[in-house]
């Protein structure tokens, strides 16, 4: 007979949530299984216990991944915090052409958050391992005194499956390559700037918190040899550029006129002297693969949710110096370095 689920007593989280005795079961019963449901994750043991075999059937090999969520605000247009936690480990695993298959999730909760915005946000997460198609797995829930933290962090991990074939590697960029971008940069560090109030916008920025293995599965049917994922977050896809020239000793040319950024964005890093290609994104990758197929994976990305705005925005040439050069709209280069401090702090 399956045991009687509680609820949270109270509006607002005390330490007692974080104790292991009876506030915390009821906290576990109503936000945790109240929203992540499931036979991994049913019987409360201190670990998740997956079929090797289930696993080996889709590959040969395992992709594994951490990441920590901190962003300020924790709710913001088009997303939260815990939508985020589990497109940006879901998305991490994706860039090896992994299948990601299952998370574990801690909160660390500051004492006094409303008990209604945790729940809103496990339902977020739900929602969003639901269109990832993952399960969340295992986890843990820690309570620290007020002031301790800022309302919530979120620590995601992840494990998905490679297929068996499939290579797909930062210093695989090849001269000849083409550069490809999966949609507008930028939204995401806009919208963070708008949520937190620096910006009085008639139009608000919404981010593009998404899961990516759905563009990056249409990309490797049609394009079997991709040399390069890279999800463009915190630095945007400057930072990635120079990663990939870094590890890759090559050299990769940017057009300008190709760049994809929405006028509103375009205006906001005008009016504060910030630069669209080192603005976070939480939806956008850059994709490196043979000139051959770079018409053909364009469209097949543009044919999938998300990848709409799909674009070839430059190729990749022979180590000339600099690791990234932007060729203006004039004809000039420009070095496109890496991004030196912070640009926007606390941004996921």
């Amino acid at each position: 007979m399956a045991s009687e689920m509680h609820k949270v007593n109270g509006e607002t989280i005390t330490l007692a949530h974080g104790s292991g005795g009876k506030a915390m079961r009821d906290l576990i019963d109503d936000v945790v299984l109240g929203n992540f449901a499931n036979p991994y994750l049913a019987p409360l043991e201190d670990q998740a216990r997956l079929e090797l075999a289930e696993l080996s059937a889709e590959g040969d090999r395992l992709a594994f991944t951490t990441d920590s969520f901190v962003v300020d605000p924790i709710e913001f247009p088009g997303g939260d915090i815990g939508k985020l936690a589990v497109n940006g480990t879901v998305n991490d695993l994706a860039m090896s052409g992994a299948r990601p298959r299952f998370l574990t999730c801690g909160f660390i909760i500051e004492e006094g958050l409303p008990v209604d915005t945790l729940r809103r946000i496990a339902n977020s997460m739900r929602r969003a391992a639901e269109a990832a198609d993952v399960a969340i797995v295992s986890g843990d829930t820690k309570v620290v005194h007020k002031g301790a933290a800022d309302q919530l962090f979120i620590n995601t991990s992840g494990v998905g499956v490679i297929p068996t074939g499939l290579k797909i590697g930062a210093d695989r960029a090849t001269p000849g390559d083409a550069v490809i971008v999966n949609g507008v940069m930028g939204d995401h560090g806009a919208a963070i700037l708008s949520a937190r109030g620096d910006l009085a916008l008639d139009s608000p920025i919404t981010s593009d918190c998404q899961e990516l293995y759905t563009q990056v599965k249409a990309l490797c049917q049609v394009c079997p040899d991709i040399h390069c994922l890279r999800d463009a977050t915190r630095g945007g896809v400057a930072t990635v550029l120079n990663e990939l020239a870094a590890s890759a000793g090559v050299t990769i040319r940017i057009q300008e006129p190709a760049l994809p950024v929405r006028e509103v964005v375009r205006g906001v890093c005008e009016i504060l002297g910030l630069d669209p290609l080192y603005l976070a994104n939480e939806g956008k990758f850059v994709a490196i693969v043979p000139q051959a197929y770079a018409a053909t994976a364009v469209q097949a990305l543009r044919v999938t949710p998300g990848g709409e705005e799909a674009v070839v925005i430059g190729e990749v040439v022979e180590r000339i110096r600099s690791g990234v050069q932007l060729v203006t709209s004039f004809g000039s280069l420009r070095v496109i370095d890496m991004l030196v401090g912070e640009q926007l702090p606390r941004i996921c």
